[in-house]
């Protein structure tokens, strides 16, 4: 294991903020060889003392999870991280987590050219495959959550399957890659999950939502979900779908 003290580098967005602005987040970095998950190991550094914006990174994952529990092993080549978060926000409004910090490494990789939508609840889309997605999960105590740990894969050169996409075939297709290194890629991911998670802060989950609708790639396209099928019209602010049915009436659906 290796562990440093690291500063996001200035982008040029950033850079051309104001003075008054708050300085970029000072992260402690923990890489490992090989995890079970990232997110397993970040919860045993809590446990250990570690600290809020702790972030685990490794090479290789042997049990990663997805949303829905699905555990698969994460190959050489992709990344592969989680960071500490102290929100303390509603246990209710855990769903938000998910919908600012997708928004947020979205448009990251949008500034660099890469045409990144997001597919609900927590996957990365590109040319309509999944390029990556994103695991949160919580603790909680006196109805509020005071600790989450948020885990993100994006493949980078690892083989992925039909159904997805490495940034590294993307990149064959144009001129000059924006991104040409996995430390970059791990730049700009945590530079962007960082800035949703501030913004919702600051600004609230209905300030944000609009911005994530415009990047939801299933937004106008016919669904069933739970036996109701009709078309995706928008989201709620708690992260429930919603779509128009056949009698016309909008309706959340998770």
């Amino acid at each position: 294991m290796a562990t440093l003290k690291y500063k996001q580098p200035k982008s040029e967005e950033t850079r051309s903020q104001s003075d008054g602005e708050k300085e970029q987040p000072e992260l402690s970095l923990h890489t490992f060889d090989v995890v079970t998950s990232t997110n397993q190991k970040l919860w045993e550094l809590l446990e250990g003392g570690a600290k809020p914006l702790t972030v685990a990174i490794a090479d290789r994952q042997t049990a990663g999870r997805g949303q829905w529990g699905r555990q698969w092993q994460s190959e050489a080549g992709g990344l592969y991280l989680s960071i500490a978060l102290a929100p303390q926000i509603p246990a209710k409004n855990g769903s938000q987590l998910t919908l600012c910090t997708a928004w947020g490494i979205a448009t990251a990789l949008r500034n660099y050219q890469i045409p990144v939508l997001l597919k609900w609840p927590n996957d990365l889309i590109l040319w309509e495959r999944k390029l990556g997605g994103i695991k949160i999960e919580t603790r909680t105590q006196q109805g509020k959550i005071t600790q989450a740990v948020v885990g993100v894969g994006i493949n980078w050169r690892n083989s992925v399957p039909d159904t997805a996409i490495n940034l590294q075939s993307f990149f064959q297709t144009q001129q000059t890659p924006t991104i040409v290194s996995l430390e970059k890629l791990i730049d700009v991911t945590l530079e962007g999950l960082l800035h949703g998670y501030q913004r919702y802060l600051s600004e609230g989950i209905e300030a944000l939502l609009p911005s994530y609708l415009e990047l939801l790639s299933m937004r106008g396209k016919s669904v069933v979900v739970d036996g109701c099928s009709g078309v995706v019209v928008g989201m709620t602010a708690s992260g429930e779908l919603r779509i128009t049915q056949s009698a016309g009436a909008a309706t959340g659906i998770w």
